[in-house]
């Protein structure tokens, strides 16, 4: 074992290709990442339609309708609203810490059939609601499986690619965000249309089309040679997935280096206790400091309630859904960017070139709004759209950053023995931050006003500098040597270095 070690320890890469089973499980998986981003998308989307806000919250749509002394800022102040949009977060978060035992315990495809079974039910109560209890109850449903899905999901991609396509290959899961987002905005923008009014329904029910994809391919795709390992032990029935995911027999190396980190994993019995130990707190940091930064960019205020956003610049519902759907193509486009550009620049200059587009669009357009938009009345028709184009660099600068590197980079730094508990807290943390964003965003608009962009653009400032000094570069480091990167960082070897590896040992 100690030879098979050392043949990876140099360049650091295992023998192998990508083969159409590697491509195939990464997309199937990033399904999960659709239904995700659907759901982004189709919540503020319906939020925005007069015949759903007219059905279940009538308060505020007679406020948008008959009180024009009422703010532009306050119209869409319902804490009822936001328990709607927001409720399915805190679901998620319980979720994810009953996820991380499943995922360990029965391996990542388990997580992954929860996760689509959790949102087919509750696609089809939201899409069948009659009240707002059936819509709270369904969101509930949906972040359960939205809490199994991103536990499991990044961290099946990471452990199926080889550490050179890794990045590229964790990003199909963002794709998959960004092409739900885009695709639920497309849908909005055609079922507003719809008459009668009961085109919300059709647009909440289709988020039952990914998650089938998800049951099915939890149902027929391999497991992780590493999941393997872990749950079943049988080391030969690994090495056969193995051979047939990266399209070689010689794969004896990777093997040996799996084999030798779940050993480590087997040792511990409560990761959660194990990761706050003193060798784990860049890790540590990291699964609570990343997600929690991705959330204050602000991005899911803008996926969130984009379309209500321009409905109060003063753009119609169609003009605003139609506005959203721009965005996102935006979006999307910009995260394609990243999937060819990740592996091969590096994390750390997509994140300082994200950050510098989300801080200067963000100052500059609450700087329009507070120039040129007061409590009542709206924007000029050229100075909407330019907000709008606003609104795309700064998607675009997510969507070649925080977006698909605030997935990419915690599924990939933990070591097996508390990868598990690492990926649990990520998405905790996501969830939290993404239930309180949400839930307290519109009456943050109402009171901050266009001030709202200043505060937002403050924490780019911060985490940009953030990643500046404190995340190493992952690019094409195996998973499972890791730790490498930290002993090398000039803060984080101070604290990990004087640690025993106890890896050493084993060989």
């Amino acid at each position: 074992m100690a030879v098979a070690s050392a043949k990876t320890g140099e360049g650091g890469q295992y023998n192998g290709r990508i083969t159409l089973l590697v491509v195939l499980s990464c997309v199937m998986a990033a399904s999960g990442g659709l239904i995700f981003g659907y759901d982004l998308g189709v919540s503020g989307g319906v939020t925005s339609m007069d015949p759903f806000l007219k059905k279940f919250f009538p308060n505020v749509y007679r406020r948008m309708k008959a009180n024009t002394k009422i703010s532009n800022y306050c119209k869409f102040d319902s804490q009822l609203l936001t328990l709607f949009t927001s409720s399915l977060y805190i679901a998620g978060l319980i979720a994810s810490f009953f996820a991380s035992p499943v995922t360990r315990a029965f391996g990542r495809k388990a997580s992954m059939l929860v996760a689509g079974v959790a949102v087919l039910a509750g696609s089809a109560l939201g899409g069948a609601a009659s009240n707002v209890y059936m819509l709270v109850f369904g969101r509930v449903f949906l972040g359960i499986g939205l809490g199994f899905a991103n536990q499991s999901i990044p961290l099946y991609i990471s452990e199926m690619a080889l550490p050179k396509q890794r990045g590229a290959m964790n990003i199909i899961f963002e794709c998959g965000i960004g092409f739900g987002v885009l695709i639920a905005n497309i849908i909005n923008y055609g079922t507003e249309k719809i008459e009668g009014g009961w085109g919300w329904r059709i647009s909440l029910s289709l988020a039952a089309v990914p998650a089938s994809i998800l049951t099915l391919g939890a149902l027929i795709l391999p497991d992780t040679p590493n999941s393997l390992i872990q749950t079943t032990n049988d080391h030969e029935k690994a090495k056969r997935v193995l051979q047939r995911i990266r399209g070689t027999i010689n794969v004896q190396a990777e093997l040996d280096d799996l084999i030798q980190a779940s050993s480590i994993s087997k040792t511990i019995n409560n990761p959660f206790k194990k990761i706050i130990q003193r060798k784990y707190r860049p890790q540590l940091v990291m699964a609570a400091a990343i997600p929690f930064f991705a959330q204050m960019t602000g991005i899911n205020v803008i996926t969130f309630y984009a379309p209500i956003l321009f409905r109060t610049i003063g753009l119609h519902e169609s003009s605003s859904l139609l506005s959203a759907v721009v965005i996102r193509l935006v979006s999307t486009s910009c995260i394609f960017i990243s999937m060819f550009a990740v592996d091969k620049h590096g994390r750390r200059v997509l994140f300082m070139i994200g950050g510098i587009l989300m801080l200067a669009t963000q100052i500059t357009i609450g700087g329009l709004m507070t120039a040129l938009l007061g409590d009542h009345g709206g924007l000029s028709k050229a100075s909407g759209y330019l907000v709008l184009v606003l609104v795309c660099i700064y998607v675009s600068g997510f969507g070649l950053s925080w977006g698909p590197l605030g997935w990419l980079v915690p599924s990939e730094i933990y070591p097996l023995e508390i990868r598990s508990a690492g990926q649990s807290i990520t998405v905790a943390v996501s969830f939290f931050f993404c239930f309180l964003v949400g839930q307290t965003f519109l009456a943050m608009l109402c009171h901050m006003k266009s001030g709202i962009f200043f505060f937002f653009g403050g924490w780019v400032a911060v985490m940009t500098t953030f990643v500046y000094l404190l995340l190493p570069e992952t690019k094409n480091v195996p998973i499972e040597k890791m730790e490498k990167v930290w002993r090398e960082h000039w803060l984080w070897k101070r604290i990990v270095g004087d640690q025993v590896d106890e890896k050493a040992f084993i060989s």
